[in-house]
């Protein structure tokens, strides 16, 4: 890990399960990260906000409800407005298979659907943090 990154790990929308997400975070946390979690109920509005805030590097959306094709466009219009476009996002939960091109091409960089490793997650984002921290330093050379 170049530096340690800090993650927003949300749970946006009316879904109350959040199991997952807190045990991502641990994990996260456990890899060298720095993690913070928003607890449940989130609006898309509070998410980018709490990215905003902390200064996030990278954001992790957990979501159990079936309202993914919802929310995280939301989400990743409201990262755009604030000029945090770089953030890379990853979705997490039960996301069908049909659905995964749809959020990859509105800028989802991963999707991890169930029986993902937590350590598998780790590795990509340190993997994907590592690559956009190298592209910015190449590019202000």
């Amino acid at each position: 890990m170049i530096r340690n990154y800090r993650v927003v790990i949300a749970k946006p929308g009316l879904d109350g399960h959040d199991r997952g997400a807190k045990v991502i975070a641990r994990a996260l946390r456990d890899s060298g990260f720095e993690v913070i979690y928003t607890g449940l109920h989130q609006t898309p509005d509070q998410v980018v906000e709490a990215v905003l805030q902390e200064d996030a590097d990278a954001l992790g959306l957990s979501l159990l409800s079936g309202a993914h094709m919802t929310i995280v466009p939301k989400i990743l219009n409201g990262l755009a407005a604030s000029g945090l476009d770089d953030v890379v996002v990853m979705v997490g939960g039960i996301i069908p298979e049909s659905d995964i091109p749809q959020l990859t091409e509105i800028g989802v960089a991963q999707v991890f659907t169930p029986g993902a490793t937590l350590q598998g997650v780790a590795s990509w984002l340190e993997g994907a943090l590592d690559a956009r921290e190298e592209s910015s330093v190449a590019s202000r050379r």
